[in-house]
């Protein structure tokens, strides 16, 4: 990454949509896509979670990661971000998801379910193999 970023746009009704899909099943992670146009995000696409321990860890279903893929190739549609929730911790990302970020280019919006009625999102891009938190700017 050359240049530092440091602020995304991002539509509100996007990070609602992202927010419910956390909220649909709070003790487990849940996981997606969210693709853009023109450099806008766009839509966002809920992946079921398969992994064996979805309260700690997520796993995008890979058939239907294919499928979101090739329906955002087919609407002109460029992957923007991916997204996971924290059931009982921060919006921080944790080790494994620096280990398993497999798309480097893509921003990681993190939901974290950890603080009493209140949602928190935040955001992360990587830079020489680490996370670096950006400022979403809901618009």
């Amino acid at each position: 990454m050359t240049e530092k970023i440091t602020e995304i746009a991002i539509p509100r009704k996007i990070v609602q949509n992202l927010l419910h899909h956390a909220q649909q099943t709070p003790d487990q992670e849940v996981c997606g896509l969210v693709s853009s146009l023109d450099n806008m995000p766009y839509r966002s696409y809920p992946i079921k979670n398969t992994s064996p321990k979805p309260s700690k860890f997520f796993t995008l279903d890979a058939q239907q990661q294919i499928q979101a893929m090739a329906k955002m190739r087919d609407n002109n549609e460029q992957l923007f971000a991916i997204y996971h929730s924290h059931p009982t911790a921060p919006a921080i990302p944790s080790n494994t998801d620096l280990t398993q970020a497999n798309y480097p280019e893509a921003l990681y919006l993190i939901i974290s379910l950890n603080i009493k009625g209140i949602l928190e999102i935040r955001g992360y891009l990587i830079d020489k193999c680490q996370f670096i938190e950006v400022s979403l700017n809901l618009i």
